[in-house]
């Protein structure tokens, strides 16, 4: 499964890494570069980081799953 961005997020992203080079790594990098860099990433990183979401946002569901009787259970006078 490849990550695809919409056009906007994308180009937010590209402007993160060339601010990133320019900042942190003293070096001016333009679009083809920072696509590179971009597309390098999300190719080797984006699945597992996907994956990861996934499985986090999973435990979190089933967590609050596992609790809802607790959530809504109101007694009735009968449980005493």
């Amino acid at each position: 499964m490849s990550i695809e961005l919409d056009e906007n997020r994308r180009l937010a992203m590209l402007g993160d890494i060339r601010a990133f080079f320019a900042d942190s790594l003293d070096d001016q990098i333009g679009d083809l570069k920072a696509r590179l860099v971009l597309d390098f990433f999300l190719g080797k990183l984006g699945a597992s980081i996907y994956n990861q979401a996934v499985g986090d946002a999973h435990a979190w569901t089933q967590d609050k799953l596992m609790d809802i009787e607790g959530e809504l259970y109101q007694e009735d006078g009968r449980d005493r």
